[in-house]
C-alpha cells in the first residue's frame, strides 16, 4: 500500500476544498491543455480523457474545459507550457519526483530547489530516482464502500495487477493499458471511487516512523502547493498508526 496514496486521501478529506478550488482549477485546466496537445478527441487520447474526468470531478465548468482543450489544439491563443519532471531526495533519503507544467522551467526549477532545501532534502539530476518508479493505474476506494473480497474479485477479473487493503482504504493497481477497463468495472458495480489516476509507483518503499513521516509529508505538501506542480510521487510507506497520528495533527 502506498503511504502517499493513503496520506493524499486523508488530506483530501481534511482540506477546505472551496478555498483551494481556484488553484485546483488552474492546475486541472493546464493538465487538460497539455493533454490536448497530443490530440483534441478524448476517445482517441486517454491522457485527455483522464484530465477531463478529473476536471469534471472537481466541478469545473464545461466551457472552461472546452477552452482549455482549444488552447491545447491551437484553436485559441495561450501560454506556451511544457511538461517538466523534477527529481530529488527528501529527509532520510526518500525518493521524490514532481511532475510540473510550466511556462518558465528556470524559474520553476529554482523554486522547487528551494522547497527541497528547506525540507533538508536536495533536488537531483535527471533519472536520479525515476528508475525506481513505474507508471501504474491507481484506484482508491474507501474501506467502508466495499468488502475486501468483493473488490478483489471484481478488480482482478477486470484485469487489475494487485489489490491491497487496510482499515482505511482499498488500493487497486493496474497497468496503464488496463486502467480504464478496471475503473469502469468498479464504477459499473456502483462502488464509489475515492480517486482514480495514472501515477508513478515505486518498485520498493521505505517505511517511515512518525518523526520522519512528519518531515516528508511537509515536503510533499509544500511541493503540491506550488502552482506549477501537478503531481508528487514518493517511495514512502506510512503505517496506519502513523497515518492516524498525522491525521490528528
Amino acid at each position: 500500500m502506498s503511504g502517499h496514496s493513503k496520506w493524499s486521501t486523508i488530506k483530501h478529506k481534511k482540506a477546505a476544498l472551496d478555498a483551494k478550488r481556484g488553484k485546483a482549477w488552474s492546475k486541472l485546466s493546464r493538465a487538460v491543455t497539455m493533454a490536448a496537445k497530443i490530440g483534441g478527441n478524448p476517445a482517441d487520447n486517454p491522457r485527455l480523457r483522464l484530465a477531463i474526468d478529473k476536471a469534471k470531478a472537481d466541478n469545473m465548468p464545461k466551457d472552461t474545459i472546452e477552452k482549455a482543450i482549444k488552447k491545447g489544439t491551437g484553436e485559441l491563443a495561450g501560454q506556451n507550457y511544457e511538461d517538466v519532471l523534477y527529481e530529488g531526495y527528501g529527509p532520510n533519503g526518500v525518493a521524490v519526483m514532481c511532475q510540473a507544467v510550466t511556462d518558465n522551467r528556470n524559474r520553476t526549477g529554482a523554486e522547487i530547489k528551494k522547497i527541497f532545501e528547506r525540507a533538508n532534502g536536495n533536488l537531483g539530476q535527471s533519472n536520479c530516482v525515476a528508475f525506481q518508479f513505474q507508471q501504474k493505474g491507481v484506484i482508491l476506494v474507501a474501506a467502508e464502500k466495499a468488502t475486501e473480497d468483493q473488490l478483489m474479485e471484481l478488480a482482478l477479473e477486470a484485469g487489475a495487477e494487485d489489490v491491497t487493503c487496510s482499515e482505511m482504504i482499498h488500493e487497486i493497481i493496474t497497468t496503464p493499458e488496463a486502467f480504464e477497463q478496471v475503473r469502469k468495472a468498479v464504477a459499473d458495480a456502483e462502488i464509489e471511487i475515492e480517486s482514480a489516476d495514472l501515477r508513478m509507483v515505486a518498485d520498493t518503499e521505505i517505511t517511515l516512523d512518525l518523526n520522519t513521516a512528519r518531515k516528508v509529508t511537509r515536503l510533499i505538501d509544500a511541493l503540491e502547493d506550488h502552482d506549477d506542480i501537478d503531481a508528487v510521487y514518493s517511495n514512502i510507506d506510512v503505517p496506519d498508526d502513523v497515518l492516524a497520528q498525522l491525521a490528528k495533527e
